[in-house]
């Protein structure tokens, strides 16, 4: 696959991804919403069926919708793509990212608009801790990333087909196990620091959410902004090092 193909694949699924997952925050956080106070249960699972339609759009390019899931497979040597193609799926991420919630102001600018707290509005677009502690936020955003990429790394269909292209997902379920497993994560692990687990989740939107027109809106939080980006690849990383240790290397 070009450069160009997974770059389009990647932006597409990413877009779709942080279309539905902003847009399910969006529901809850805003006033005239009719999902507004729906909860954290309905954010979780929002996120997590909005993994499955990215990475349904994005199957040609195996569905990565996340830098970390390109380092954990590069990481684990499980790919063939290699790492002069791994810029492809960072850049298509990112601006997929960027996008996707660009998209998702659009469709609830009304609500923006009228919701009483603009200055609160940040957490529809990135993550951010409930106690800040930016060790120790770290150490949960590697943990929560490390179990997503090493189920990725270890389910059953972690392979290689004969494109280069990874697959991933338990056979019978495909893509919605995926899903599965983001909802478990953010149930179990998403409480500390809203469990970005995704530098391309947090990073593009934040940068979207300093760029659009939102009045009277809040403070992206650079001096947090790392922290959502750097967890997540030592996570991927860690995950991709034990696989190869494993016998199932």
């Amino acid at each position: 696959m070009s450069f160009g193909e997974i770059f389009i694949w990647e932006l597409l699924g990413t877009a779709a991804l942080i279309l539905l997952g902003a847009g399910v925050v969006a529901n809850t956080v805003l006033k005239k919403s009719l999902g507004f106070n729906g909860g954290w249960l309905l954010v979780n699972i929002g996120w997590g069926f909005a993994v499955f339609v990215g990475a349904s759009i994005s199957h040609p390019t195996g569905a990565h919708i996340n830098p970390a899931v390109t380092i954990g497979l590069l990481s684990a040597g499980n790919s063939d793509f290699g790492w002069g193609l791994a810029p492809a799926y960072f850049l298509g991420q990112m601006i997929g990212a960027i996008l996707g919630a660009t998209l998702a102001w659009a469709a609830y600018k009304l609500q923006f608009d009228t919701h009483d707290d603009p200055g609160g509005t940040r957490g529809i677009f990135c993550t951010g801790p409930t106690v800040p502690n930016y060790a120790w936020n770290l150490v949960t955003e590697i943990i929560a990333t490390f179990v997503l990429v090493f189920w990725i790394l270890l389910s059953p269909a972690a392979d290689v087909d004969t494109d280069g292209v990874p697959n991933f997902g338990n056979s019978a379920l495909g893509y919605a196990a995926v899903a599965f497993v983001v909802i478990s994560i953010g149930a179990s692990l998403g409480g500390p620091t809203g469990y970005a687990i995704n530098p391309a989740r947090d990073l593009g939107p934040r940068i979207a959410y300093a760029l659009l027109p939102i009045k009277g809106k809040g403070s992206p939080e650079w001096n947090y902004s790392w922290v959502p980006v750097v967890g997540p690849i030592v996570g991927a990383i860690l995950a991709g090092l034990l696989y190869q240790a494993l016998p199932v290397s």
